[in-house]
């Protein structure tokens, strides 16, 4: 799983880019879902996370086409990538 909190100018033009153009460029990469949470107190701030292995993610941000991506979709800064605290089974 890849999880990343972003900064976004819009939900609304952010939903309909990372459904579409989004969607079909990391599905390109191998993601296999992704999830969008948008936080209840900060319209601006929202968490991505990702069915997706390090790798195929690496691949895909490495592609040339991303930063024209990020534009599209109105993120104010890069996106932080959140690196668990633990992991457990249940």
């Amino acid at each position: 799983m890849i999880v990343t909190i972003i900064r976004i100018t819009d939900r609304a033009r952010f939903l309909e880019v990372f459904t579409t153009i989004g969607a079909a460029k990391r599905r390109e990469h191998g993601c296999r879902r992704a999830q969008v949470f948008f936080d209840p107190n900060d319209a601006h701030r929202a968490w991505s996370i990702f069915d997706w292995d390090a790798k195929d993610y690496e691949g895909f941000l490495a592609d040339p086409e991303i930063p024209a991506l990020a534009r599209q979709l109105g993120l104010q800064s890069p996106p932080v990538h959140v690196v668990a605290a633990t992991d457990l089974d249940a």
